[in-house]
């Protein structure tokens, strides 16, 4: 019981503590640059005379190289190992983010916005991976790192300002500069861990696909699908929804779209806060249903005071449903490495799906009706969390 009052940074050791820092330094940086290309992207097309098949094509390799990597940060640590394979993933970033600042090829900018996305997702599966093993499942650890992740989505779009204020057609390349910089100091930090293999374990680590046979990893997979779906469109539409509905000007709406990020991050450090206190079945039936609630909300209203309230509950709701549902099925991904690669990968796939079902929607219906398809995706994740309440209360019965 005396164990269970401490921190879960106390109990770490010296070498787990640099590992945990490392974590959190690199995820604040993975954030940042994976907000900050809806930022660059009219700045890249204006430098380039890019068009907007070319500009959307761009966003959706950033996608595609995000779900890719649900597979290979899985795979490659079983013949590479976790140190090499991470350094390895990570450093596509960096040749990603030089393309951009260095041509206007739109087939290697294609392949440059991949590559940021392969990174992204490797930094995701590693990161979620080592600190649920650290910190063994914590949910106030895991919700923590996400809360770091939501710090760099909430900067990026205030390096892009003050840049492009300061240098301005070339501030864009200054603040991509950064963002290189960034990450190869990430990779820097990378290079001292010392983590454990995944070879080295194979006694209590299988390297199997076991799990597809277990319930409850089906059930989360089936929550992460539905809330990316949700996230991700919403992230990438709701500004255009805004200006487009006529509802309000495009300052106040990317204003709006900052304040998003700004409540997840309170959000997620609420739920870090309450981790050890409420039960994840509460966080998650709550978050979920709070979600639901708020999105109706804003959908609903032209009114601006409603709408900046809908999106503060909307962000605040949001946030503790991707840390919490990860650290759900901690022991599942304790014990066999492949499962936060295929877990990731099916969330992933939800991130690409639902912005495309709302652009074809938006395109025959107009956006009101492509963004009302979103309640949907709401929905089913809310019953897929009353599905794991259900089977854990007859777990503990």
């Amino acid at each position: 019981m005396k164990k269970n009052k401490e921190s879960f940074y106390t109990q770490l050791n010296k070498n787990q503590r640099y590992i945990l820092i490392c974590c959190f330094f690199v995820f604040a940086v993975n954030g940042l640059y994976a907000m900050v290309l809806g930022s660059l992207l009219p700045l890249i097309s204006m430098e380039y005379g890019l068009n907007d098949t070319v500009s959307g094509g761009l966003i959706s390799a950033h996608q595609v190289g995000n779900l890719v990597a649900g597979f290979i940060a899985g795979v490659l640590p079983l013949y590479l190992g976790r140190k090499k394979s991470i350094i390895f993933l990570c450093s596509f970033v960096v040749v990603g983010f030089s393309i951009m600042i260095l041509t206007g090829n739109p087939v290697l900018l294609i392949l440059g916005f991949l590559f940021t996305g392969l990174s992204r997702g490797s930094i995701s599966n590693f990161n979620n991976t080592i600190v649920n093993e650290i910190t063994d499942s914590n949910p106030v650890a895991l919700n923590i790192l996400h809360s770091i992740f939501a710090v760099g989505a909430l900067i990026s779009p205030f390096l892009v300002i003050l840049s492009t204020n300061i240098a301005g057609q070339l501030g864009w390349k200054i603040a991509v500069g950064i963002i290189i910089l960034l990450c190869i100091i990430s990779l820097l930090l990378f290079s001292k861990l010392k983590v454990e293999e995944v070879r080295k374990d194979t006694k209590r680590q299988k390297i199997s696909y076991e799990f597809f046979k277990d319930k409850d990893f089906w059930i989360s997979s089936g929550i992460l699908f539905f809330y990316l779906c949700s996230e991700a469109t919403i992230n990438g539409w709701i500004v255009k929804y805004f200006v487009d509905s006529k509802i309000m000007t495009i300052e106040y709406a990317q204003m709006l779209a900052s304040l998003l990020w700004a409540v997840i991050l309170a959000g997620r450090l609420t739920c870090a806060f309450l981790g050890d206190k409420v039960s994840k079945k509460t966080i998650l039936l709550a978050t979920s249903c709070g979600t639901a609630a708020f999105y109706l909300l804003l959908l609903s209203s032209s009114n601006l005071s409603v709408i900046t309230i809908a999106i503060a509950g909307l962000g605040f709701s949001m946030a503790g449903i991707y840390p919490t549902t990860i650290s759900i099925v901690g022991n599942i991904l304790k014990v066999y490495p492949m499962a936060m690669g295929v877990l990731l990968m099916l969330g992933g796939i939800g991130a690409i799906i639902m912005p495309i079902i709302t652009g074809a929607l938006s395109d025959v219906f107009g956006i009101f009706a492509g963004m009302a398809a979103i309640v949907g995706a709401i929905i089913f994740m809310i019953i897929c969390v009353i599905l794991h309440i259900s089977r854990s209360v007859k777990t503990s019965s």
